[in-house]
């Protein structure tokens, strides 16, 4: 069977047809036309950047003004103001007398140590303090004895001056009247000279040993003072081997254990004086050199808030962190327990009408010298100046305007580029 051209023929369009084709083939122009015309911007602007980047891999915050607050939140842990650690003065045995957890008082004895060692060297000391007592004491007799001789021999030349001296002047008076001859009277000023001589001699004999048995007894009684001093040095380390409590508190660890051996200036347990708790906490290094004690702050914890303020910070630097320590202002509220974790926050700078944008990871790249921010459609690399920087915001000096659209976090895909197209 041979097959006819029917399937091969066709109707031709009419010409109402030809053209409603031509109109729909123009308008397809147009429209091709038109978004050719509309894409040229987009491919210019790409053209002319170094690369392209999604913009939903980016976080853009918008510059603004108004208060800015540079402040430090942490958390922190309670601890005692005052915690001291007692120490063993001298060698010996302990013995304690409280445990752990225990409240004492301010002058509680805590511990004992025994030292057989210092109690028999104070009993030499007393002993030696005795025997010099007695040599002072005996020293003051011998020298009341031998002043009382000297005074006795000063006497008894006085006596012999004197009567040299009358024997003189009856034999004057003797000679005058012619019953004496000058020899006696002669041999009698003679005895006066010598009675004078021996008068000197005895008086300065009781001056100089006078003197000197003073000089003996001050020397016997300092003697004996200097033993006191040792005495009492030692007596006070006996006293000292009763531990006492030097606060109001409870005992927080026992260092030793009951009956042991330790040497001078160990360490026997701790006490912490409950009634002055602060708050310690850890800061990045970062924010360390704004902080200064006086600070206020701010302490919460169980539902409530205590205003505070910085009272100590540590010159060392752990782990790129610095310990700072706030202090309650006002009393120490008592539902506090020791270790407890607040939280805490520091106030370090407090200002109105700052031009000031979110942080974020744009603040450390570069230094934070330089900010993509966004115009039309792009990224464009501008230099700024930051200043002051708290937790969530960072201070603008130059730069940028309020109302600027900074990208802060995810700069890193630009590579460094000076602009980058943004693809939605």
């Amino acid at each position: 069977m041979i097959r006819d051209t029917t399937a091969q023929d066709r109707p031709l369009p009419t010409g109402r047809q030809r053209r409603r084709r031509g109109l729909a083939l123009a308008a397809a122009a147009l429209l091709l036309a038109g978004a050719a015309w509309a894409l040229v911007p987009p491919l210019q602007r790409l053209l002319a950047t170094d690369r392209a980047v999604s913009l939903a891999r980016l976080t853009v915050a918008e510059v603004q003004a108004g208060p800015f607050v540079r402040d430090i939140a942490a958390e922190g842990r309670v601890v005692a103001a005052t915690s001291p650690t007692l120490y063993a003065p001298s060698a010996g045995a302990v013995r304690l007398l409280v445990q752990a957890g225990a409240s004492v008082t301010r002058g509680q004895v805590l511990a004992v140590i025994e030292s057989p060692e210092l109690r028999a060297r104070l009993a030499q000391e007393l002993s030696s303090a005795d025997t010099l007592q007695a040599e002072h004491l005996r020293t003051q007799v011998d020298a009341r004895q031998q002043r009382a001789a000297l005074k006795g021999a000063f006497e008894t030349a006085r006596i012999e001056h004197t009567t040299a001296e009358n024997n003189l002047a009856r034999q004057l008076k003797a000679f005058e009247a012619g019953a004496v001859s000058g020899m006696q009277v002669d041999q009698a000023r003679d005895a006066l000279a010598r009675a004078a001589v021996a008068l000197a001699q005895a008086t300065e004999g009781l001056t100089l040993r006078e003197d000197s048995l003073r000089f003996d007894v001050q020397a016997r009684q300092l003697a004996h003072a200097r033993q006191l001093l040792v005495v009492q040095d030692l007596q006070r380390q006996q006293a000292a081997l009763q531990v006492r409590s030097p606060v109001d508190g409870q005992v927080g660890q026992l260092l030793v254990a009951e009956q042991a051996s330790v040497a001078r200036d160990a360490q026997l347990l701790t006490v912490v004086d409950l009634s002055a708790l602060e708050v310690q906490m850890q800061v990045a290094e970062s924010f360390a050199r704004d902080l200064a004690t006086g600070m206020p702050g701010q302490i919460s914890g169980n539902g409530q808030s205590w205003p505070a303020r910085v009272s100590a910070i540590s010159p060392e630097v752990v782990n790129n962190e610095v310990a700072a320590r706030l202090r309650f202002d006002g009393s120490t509220p008592g539902q506090l327990r020791q270790n407890q974790r607040l939280s805490v926050r520091v106030l370090l700078d407090q200002r109105d009408n700052v031009l000031a944008v979110r942080r974020g990871s744009f603040v450390d790249e570069g230094g934070g010298a330089w900010a993509y921010v966004l115009q039309d459609g792009l990224a464009v690399r501008t230099p700024v100046r930051l200043g002051a920087r708290s937790l969530d915001k960072v201070e603008v000096l130059q730069g940028l305007r309020a109302g600027d659209r900074v990208v802060i976090s995810g700069a890193e895909a630009f590579a460094g580029a000076d602009r980058v197209a943004l693809a939605r």
